[in-house]
Protein backbone atom coordinates (compact mmCIF):
# COMPACT_ATOMS: atom_id res chain seq x y z
CA UNK A 1 0.00 0.00 0.00
CA UNK A 2 1.51 3.28 -1.25
CA UNK A 3 0.52 4.99 2.25
CA UNK A 4 3.46 3.07 4.26
CA UNK A 5 6.16 2.51 1.58
CA UNK A 6 9.28 3.22 2.77
CA UNK A 7 8.23 3.25 6.29
CA UNK A 8 10.54 1.24 8.71
CA UNK A 9 9.49 -1.18 11.25
CA UNK A 10 9.98 0.36 14.75
CA UNK A 11 11.48 -2.26 17.41
CA UNK A 12 10.21 -2.13 20.62
CA UNK A 13 7.19 0.28 22.19
CA UNK A 14 8.28 3.20 19.54
CA UNK A 15 6.70 6.35 20.99
CA UNK A 16 4.67 9.23 19.71
CA UNK A 17 8.21 11.02 19.20
CA UNK A 18 9.87 8.15 17.17
CA UNK A 19 6.72 8.08 15.39
CA UNK A 20 6.87 11.43 14.47
CA UNK A 21 10.65 11.61 13.97
CA UNK A 22 9.79 8.79 10.85
CA UNK A 23 6.82 10.28 9.55
CA UNK A 24 8.14 13.31 9.11
CA UNK A 25 11.08 12.17 7.17
CA UNK A 26 8.93 10.17 5.08
CA UNK A 27 6.65 13.10 4.36
CA UNK A 28 9.81 15.53 3.45
CA UNK A 29 11.30 12.69 0.77
CA UNK A 30 7.96 12.59 -0.93
CA UNK A 31 6.85 9.30 0.31
CA UNK A 32 3.86 10.61 1.36
CA UNK A 33 2.41 13.04 -1.31
CA UNK A 34 1.29 16.68 -1.09
CA UNK A 35 -2.84 16.15 -0.45
CA UNK A 36 -2.77 12.29 0.21
CA UNK A 37 -4.26 10.79 3.10
CA UNK A 38 -2.41 9.18 6.14
CA UNK A 39 -4.20 5.86 6.53
CA UNK A 40 -4.26 5.43 10.03
CA UNK A 41 -4.73 1.74 10.29
CA UNK A 42 -1.82 0.82 7.33
CA UNK A 43 0.55 3.13 9.38
CA UNK A 44 0.07 1.47 12.64
CA UNK A 45 0.42 -1.99 11.24
CA UNK A 46 3.00 -1.32 9.33
CA UNK A 47 5.62 0.19 12.58
CA UNK A 48 3.64 -2.60 14.90
CA UNK A 49 2.28 0.33 17.22
CA UNK A 50 -1.12 1.20 18.86
CA UNK A 51 -3.28 3.61 17.21
CA UNK A 52 -2.84 6.36 20.28
CA UNK A 53 0.73 7.06 20.18
CA UNK A 54 0.45 7.04 16.40
CA UNK A 55 -2.08 9.71 16.69
CA UNK A 56 -0.13 11.57 19.42
CA UNK A 57 2.89 11.91 16.59
CA UNK A 58 -0.15 12.92 13.98
CA UNK A 59 -1.37 15.70 16.03
CA UNK A 60 2.67 16.91 16.48
CA UNK A 61 2.87 17.09 12.97
CA UNK A 62 -0.29 18.48 12.25
CA UNK A 63 0.86 21.34 14.65
CA UNK A 64 4.42 21.91 12.53
CA UNK A 65 2.33 22.12 9.59
CA UNK A 66 2.92 19.31 7.87
CA UNK A 67 -0.45 17.91 8.17
CA UNK A 68 -4.19 18.52 7.89
CA UNK A 69 -6.71 17.30 9.77
CA UNK A 70 -10.05 17.47 8.26
CA UNK A 71 -12.77 16.67 10.58
CA UNK A 72 -14.88 13.45 9.55
CA UNK A 73 -12.12 13.02 6.65
CA UNK A 74 -9.01 12.20 8.43
CA UNK A 75 -5.81 13.54 8.40
CA UNK A 76 -3.76 15.01 4.96
CA UNK A 77 -0.26 15.70 4.01
CA UNK A 78 -0.32 20.22 3.30
CA UNK A 79 -0.38 20.77 -0.08
CA UNK A 80 2.02 23.77 -0.32
CA UNK A 81 0.83 27.06 -2.70
CA UNK A 82 3.02 29.88 -3.60
CA UNK A 83 2.07 31.63 -0.47
CA UNK A 84 2.73 28.91 1.88
CA UNK A 85 6.72 28.70 0.10
CA UNK A 86 6.87 32.91 0.55
CA UNK A 87 5.70 32.63 3.94
CA UNK A 88 8.09 29.90 4.90
CA UNK A 89 10.85 31.35 3.67
CA UNK A 90 10.24 34.99 4.88
CA UNK A 91 10.20 33.82 8.30
CA UNK A 92 13.39 31.27 7.39
CA UNK A 93 15.08 34.29 6.11
CA UNK A 94 14.30 36.21 9.55
CA UNK A 95 15.35 33.48 11.73
CA UNK A 96 18.61 33.19 9.68
CA UNK A 97 19.45 37.21 9.69
CA UNK A 98 19.00 36.78 13.60
CA UNK A 99 20.85 33.44 13.90
CA UNK A 100 23.92 35.56 11.81
CA UNK A 101 23.55 38.35 14.32
CA UNK A 102 24.16 36.12 17.20
CA UNK A 103 26.61 34.18 16.01
CA UNK A 104 28.70 37.45 15.28
CA UNK A 105 28.15 38.86 18.78
CA UNK A 106 29.25 34.91 20.07
CA UNK A 107 32.74 35.38 19.38
CA UNK A 108 35.54 33.60 17.10
CA UNK A 109 35.40 30.28 19.38
CA UNK A 110 31.82 29.32 18.30
CA UNK A 111 32.25 31.03 15.00
CA UNK A 112 34.82 28.98 14.21
CA UNK A 113 33.03 25.56 15.06
CA UNK A 114 30.00 26.71 13.17
CA UNK A 115 32.62 27.15 9.90
CA UNK A 116 33.88 23.81 10.75
CA UNK A 117 30.62 21.76 10.12
CA UNK A 118 29.38 24.05 7.68
CA UNK A 119 32.90 23.52 5.33
CA UNK A 120 32.46 19.41 5.84
CA UNK A 121 28.64 19.73 4.69
CA UNK A 122 29.71 21.99 1.53
CA UNK A 123 32.42 19.30 0.60
CA UNK A 124 29.57 16.30 0.49
CA UNK A 125 27.65 18.54 -1.81
CA UNK A 126 30.04 17.83 -4.79
CA UNK A 127 28.86 14.11 -4.97
CA UNK A 128 25.00 14.63 -5.18
CA UNK A 129 25.76 17.77 -7.32
CA UNK A 130 27.77 14.94 -10.02
CA UNK A 131 24.79 12.62 -9.60
CA UNK A 132 22.05 14.91 -9.71
CA UNK A 133 20.94 13.46 -6.67
CA UNK A 134 18.01 16.04 -5.29
CA UNK A 135 17.27 14.05 -2.51
CA UNK A 136 20.80 14.19 -1.41
CA UNK A 137 21.31 17.56 -2.19
CA UNK A 138 18.31 19.33 -0.56
CA UNK A 139 19.03 17.20 2.52
CA UNK A 140 22.32 18.78 2.60
CA UNK A 141 21.45 22.18 1.69
CA UNK A 142 19.11 21.95 4.38
CA UNK A 143 21.81 20.50 6.84
CA UNK A 144 24.30 23.40 5.97
CA UNK A 145 21.12 25.83 6.94
CA UNK A 146 20.09 23.90 10.07
CA UNK A 147 23.61 23.57 11.24
CA UNK A 148 24.23 27.25 10.68
CA UNK A 149 21.42 28.14 13.25
CA UNK A 150 22.56 25.48 15.57
CA UNK A 151 25.83 26.83 15.49
CA UNK A 152 24.09 30.01 17.67
CA UNK A 153 23.04 27.22 20.67
CA UNK A 154 19.92 28.72 21.15
CA UNK A 155 17.33 26.25 21.51
CA UNK A 156 14.06 28.72 20.92
CA UNK A 157 15.52 28.59 17.72
CA UNK A 158 16.83 26.12 16.69
CA UNK A 159 13.41 24.32 17.16
CA UNK A 160 11.72 27.18 15.14
CA UNK A 161 14.01 26.33 12.57
CA UNK A 162 13.74 22.66 12.38
CA UNK A 163 10.01 23.46 11.39
CA UNK A 164 10.94 25.39 8.75
CA UNK A 165 13.76 23.12 7.62
CA UNK A 166 11.01 20.29 6.92
CA UNK A 167 8.51 22.37 5.34
CA UNK A 168 11.53 23.74 2.47
CA UNK A 169 12.25 20.26 1.80
CA UNK A 170 8.94 20.00 0.86
CA UNK A 171 9.27 22.93 -1.31
CA UNK A 172 11.68 21.43 -2.49
CA UNK A 173 10.71 18.00 -3.15
CA UNK A 174 7.37 17.14 -2.82
CA UNK A 175 6.96 20.01 -5.33
CA UNK A 176 9.09 18.13 -8.17
CA UNK A 177 11.12 20.44 -7.91
CA UNK A 178 15.04 19.98 -9.12
CA UNK A 179 17.21 22.70 -8.84
CA UNK A 180 17.53 25.29 -11.46
CA UNK A 181 20.58 26.99 -10.55
CA UNK A 182 22.45 23.62 -9.23
CA UNK A 183 25.90 25.11 -11.02
CA UNK A 184 25.58 27.88 -8.26
CA UNK A 185 24.16 26.67 -5.63
CA UNK A 186 27.37 25.21 -3.87
CA UNK A 187 28.55 28.71 -4.58
CA UNK A 188 26.11 30.63 -3.07
CA UNK A 189 26.50 28.49 0.45
CA UNK A 190 30.56 28.58 0.03
CA UNK A 191 30.04 32.45 -0.06
CA UNK A 192 27.91 32.06 3.13
CA UNK A 193 30.40 30.25 4.77
CA UNK A 194 33.13 32.80 3.73
CA UNK A 195 31.11 35.97 5.07
CA UNK A 196 30.73 34.33 8.41
CA UNK A 197 34.34 33.55 8.51
CA UNK A 198 35.32 36.84 7.48
CA UNK A 199 33.00 38.23 10.05
CA UNK A 200 31.36 40.37 7.64
CA UNK A 201 28.15 41.22 9.19
CA UNK A 202 26.56 43.25 6.46
CA UNK A 203 27.81 41.12 3.64
CA UNK A 204 25.93 37.59 5.46
CA UNK A 205 23.17 39.75 5.77
CA UNK A 206 22.95 41.04 2.43
CA UNK A 207 23.73 37.18 1.02
CA UNK A 208 20.87 35.18 2.98
CA UNK A 209 18.78 37.58 1.77
CA UNK A 210 19.82 36.97 -1.57
CA UNK A 211 19.84 33.44 -1.25
CA UNK A 212 16.52 32.99 0.24
CA UNK A 213 14.60 35.42 -1.61
CA UNK A 214 16.35 33.69 -5.14
CA UNK A 215 15.16 30.41 -4.19
CA UNK A 216 12.08 31.80 -3.68
CA UNK A 217 11.63 33.12 -7.16
CA UNK A 218 12.72 29.54 -8.19
CA UNK A 219 10.13 27.87 -6.01
CA UNK A 220 7.21 29.88 -7.37
CA UNK A 221 8.62 29.77 -10.72
CA UNK A 222 8.36 26.54 -11.33
CA UNK A 223 5.05 26.12 -9.45
CA UNK A 224 3.76 28.29 -11.56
Amino acid sequence: MSTVDGLFVLEGRPTAQLIADQLREQIVQGVFRPGQQINESAVASQLRTSRGPLREALQRLSQEGLLVSHRNRGVFVTELSTDDVKEIYAVREAVESAAANILMDAGPEKVTATCDVLKGIIRDMAKPVADADWQALARLDMQFHISFVTGTGNTRLIRIYETLAAESRMCILNLEVSYPRVDVLVQEHQTLLDLLEAGDRKGLQDAIKLHLRTAVEDLTATMA
